[in-house]
C-alpha cells in the first residue's frame, strides 16, 4: 500500500498493528495489572491461613518444631516464611523447595486445611504464557510485545502535539470521544508503556536472542549464569569441604534472619541442610525484587551450628545488573505498596488505551464498512465481536475466577485445575454471548455482569464465612465494579439500534 507522506504510513501500521496484537495485548495487560497484587489475591484465596503479627524468627521456630517431630532424618528442610504481603508459613522436607510444602499456623505450628487453588499466580503465568506451554507461550508474548513497541513508536510520530491531545477530551461525540480516550491515555502514561513493555522483552532476552550463548558456551546457560555472576571461586568453595558430620544442635535462627536482612533485605525463605548435624547449612533467600535489582538467585549461606557467614550474597556484573535492574522495573517489587499502587493505576491506564483503541477501530469503520463488500463487512462484524468478548469478556472471567475460589466444593479434587476451567470457560461463553447478541446489548450485558460480579464479591466472601482482613482488596473489587458500572449506564441511555434503512439498492446504516 503507498502512502504520500511518513505520518500516513505510520498511522497505517500503528493501526494495523494495534488491531492484530491489541486483543492479545489487552490479555496481557489485563492480567499483568491484576498480578501487581497476586500474593494478596493468594491470601484471598486461601482464607483459612490466619493474620499473623508474628516476628520471622517466631514463625521459623514453630516450622522447625513440626519438621523435627515430622521429617526427622530429612537431608533438608525447607522453610517459606511470612511478610509483609504473605501470612502463610509453609514447610516441606527434600531438595524440592519451590510451590506445594504444608502450610502451618504459625501460633501453633500445626498443619491448616488450606484449599487447594490456583491462586493469584494463575494471573502471573499467564501473563507471560497466555497458560500456553512455557516456550510457545513466552515467544507469543514476546512477538505481541515487539508489536506494542511499533504501535507505541508508530503513535509518537502520529500524535505530534502530546499536551493538546492530553488535555483534549470531547464527551458525548461518538467517534470522537473514543480518540480523545485513546490519545489521553496512551500519552497519561507514555513512559510507563515504553518502560514496561521494553523491559519484559529484556527479561527473557536470552530466550529471544540465543546467538551469543550458542557460539560463547556452546548453549550451556548455566555456564554463562556462572560466568555472568563471576563470583571468586574461594568464595564459592568455602563451606563447601567435606567435614566429619556428628549430632550437633542447630545456631538460633533469629541473628542469621536479622544478619540476612541487613544484607539483602526481607528473607522469604530458609532452606537447612544436614539438620541437627555438624556440617549443618543454613541458606537464606530475599525476597524477590525488594530492591530494584532483581534478587532471584541470590542467597546467603551460614553455618548451621557456629552460625558464621559463610557466602555472602553475590555481586553482580554490569551486564547481569543492568538486566536484573530492569527485570525490577518490570516485576514492580520494590517501592512497597506505594509503587505497587502506581504500577496498578497505570497498569489500568495501559489496559484503557488498548480498549479503546481496539474499539475505535470499529467506530471509525461501523457507518461505511457495509459499502466495503462481504468481505469487508464481515472483517468488521467479527472485529466487533472480539471488542467484546476480549475486552468485556475477560474482565467477566477474571472476577468468575475469584468467584470459583468460593463456590467450588472445598473438598473437590484438583480444585486449582476447576478454578482455571471455570475462567476459560467463562470467557468462551462471552464470545458466545457477544456473537448472537446485538453488539451494543452484548457491551451492556457483560459490562453489567462485570459490574456486579466485582461489587457482590464481598458479600460473597462474608457469605463463605471467611475470617480474613481483605479490606483492600474487596474494596478495589468494589470500586472496579462502579467504574464499569458508568460505561454501561452510559450504553443504557444511548439510543436502541436500528436496522440499516436501504437507499436504492445501497444499505445505508443508521445512527446508534
Amino acid at each position: 500500500m503507498k502512502h504520500k507522506t511518513l505520518t500516513q504510513a505510520m498511522a497505517w501500521l500503528h493501526t494495523w498493528s494495534g488491531l492484530v496484537f491489541g486483543w492479545l495485548l489487552f490479555a496481557i495487560f489485563l492480567t499483568g495489572t491484576l498480578a501487581v497484587f497476586d500474593k494478596e489475591i493468594d491470601g484471598w484465596m486461601r482464607p483459612e491461613v490466619p493474620t499473623t503479627s508474628l516476628s520471622q524468627s517466631a514463625a521459623a521456630q514453630q516450622a522447625l518444631g513440626y519438621l523435627a517431630r515430622q521429617h526427622p532424618e530429612a537431608k533438608t528442610w525447607n522453610i517459606g516464611l511470612p511478610g509483609e504481603r504473605s501470612d502463610t508459613l509453609t514447610v516441606s522436607a527434600g531438595e524440592q523447595r519451590r510451590g506445594g510444602g504444608t502450610a502451618l499456623d504459625p501460633h501453633t505450628g500445626e498443619p491448616l486445611g488450606v484449599r487447594e487453588t490456583a491462586g493469584g499466580g494463575f494471573f502471573f503465568r499467564f501473563h507471560f504464557t497466555l497458560n500456553l506451554p512455557r516456550d510457545l507461550g513466552i515467544w507469543t508474548v514476546g512477538l505481541a510485545a515487539m508489536a506494542m513497541l511499533v504501535a507505541l513508536i508508530s503513535g509518537i510520530v502520529i500524535h505530534k502535539k502530546f499536551f493538546k491531545d492530553f488535555f483534549t477530551f470531547r464527551p458525548a461525540k461518538g467517534q470522537r470521544s473514543w480518540l480523545d480516550a485513546h490519545n489521553a491515555t496512551a500519552v497519561l502514561v507514555l513512559p510507563f508503556h515504553l518502560m514496561i513493555t521494553y523491559t519484559g522483552l529484556v527479561i527473557f532476552y536470552l530466550i529471544y536472542m540465543p546467538a551469543a550463548v550458542d557460539a560463547l558456551f556452546d548453549g550451556d546457560r548455566d555456564n554463562l549464569g556462572r560466568a555472568l555472576r563471576g563470583a571468586p571461586a574461594e568464595q564459592q568453595a568455602r563451606g563447601e569441604r567435606p567435614t566429619r558430620s556428628e549430632a550437633a544442635e542447630l545456631t538460633a535462627l533469629e541473628p542469621l534472619l536479622l544478619a540476612a536482612e541487613r544484607a539483602m533485605g526481607p528473607v522469604s525463605s530458609l532452606s537447612i541442610h544436614n539438620p541437627g548435624r555438624s556440617d549443618a547449612r543454613i541458606e537464606a533467600r530475599p525476597v524477590l525484587g525488594n530492591r530494584i535489582e532483581l534478587t532471584k538467585g541470590q542467597s546467603m549461606l551460614f553455618d548451621g551450628v557456629s552460625g558464621e557467614i559463610l557466602r555472602q550474597p553475590a555481586v553482580s556484573r554490569p551486564s547481569l545488573l543492568t538486566q536484573k535492574v530492569m527485570a525490577g522495573l518490570h516485576f514492580a517489587q520494590f517501592g512497597g505498596y506505594s509503587m505497587r499502587w502506581l504500577y496498578f493505576v497505570c497498569g489500568l491506564a495501559s489496559c484503557a488505551m488498548l480498549a479503546t483503541g481496539v474499539v475505535l477501530f470499529t467506530v471509525k469503520r461501523r457507518r461505511r464498512h457495509d459499502g466495503e463488500g462481504a468481505v469487508g463487512a464481515l472483517l468488521y462484524h467479527v472485529a466487533e465481536r472480539l471488542n467484546v468478548a476480549v475486552v468485556a469478556g475477560l474482565m467477566v472471567a477474571c472476577v468468575a475466577f475469584l468467584w470459583a475460589n468460593r463456590l467450588l466444593p472445598v473438598e473437590l479434587a484438583q480444585r486449582g485445575g476447576w478454578e482455571v476451567r471455570v475462567f476459560f470457560l467463562v470467557w468462551l461463553l462471552s464470545l458466545g454471548h457477544a456473537i448472537v447478541r446485538p453488539w451494543r446489548s452484548a457491551w451492556r450485558e457483560q459490562l453489567a455482569l462485570a459490574a456486579a460480579l466485582c461489587i457482590g464479591l464481598p458479600a460473597l466472601n462474608l457469605l463463605g464465612g471467611s475470617k480474613g482482613d481483605y479490606f483492600y482488596l474487596e474494596l478495589t473489587t468494589v470500586a472496579l465494579g462502579l467504574m464499569l458500572a458508568w460505561p454501561c449506564w452510559k450504553l443504557c441511555q444511548a439510543p436502541k439500534e436500528r436496522a440499516p434503512r436501504r437507499v436504492g439498492k445501497q444499505p445505508v446504516a443508521e445512527a446508534n
